[in-house]
């Protein structure tokens, strides 16, 4: 049996004695567009991103600044932490808001989620 173990080790070894070294060596690019070739794949994924992220984001963004700017005393509203009431004033940046009767808040105009229905 130790026989067959040595007969392996020494195969191995004159193999590897016999085998040259192979370097890795950029093959050159047929049409010598390689760099630029290499970028369209990533351009494409930014792509991608602007047109399935960023750009629905930026439109609801748009669409929740005009929201907030046509708010006007008397709409039903809803904040951010899930309350719903009334506007009975309107200030720059801040609004109040009747939650009940008798009980009114301020709140950040930021805050406003939507309009109830």
């Amino acid at each position: 049996m130790k026989t067959r173990y040595s007969s392996i080790i020494a195969s191995v070894a004159a193999a590897m004695a016999i085998i040259t070294p192979v370097y890795a060596e950029a093959a050159p690019a047929a049409d010598g567009g390689g760099g630029f070739a290499s970028l369209i794949p990533l351009v494409l994924i930014m792509v991608i991103f602007y047109f399935l992220l960023i750009r629905p984001q930026q439109k609801k963004l748009k669409e929740h600044r005009n929201l907030i700017g046509q708010l006007k005393k008397g709409d039903t509203i809803i904040t951010g932490g899930g309350l719903y009431g009334k506007v009975t004033d309107v200030k720059d940046d801040t609004l109040k808001v009747d939650i009940a009767d008798g009980v009114r808040v301020k709140v950040k105009r930021d805050t406003i989620v939507g309009l109830a229905d």
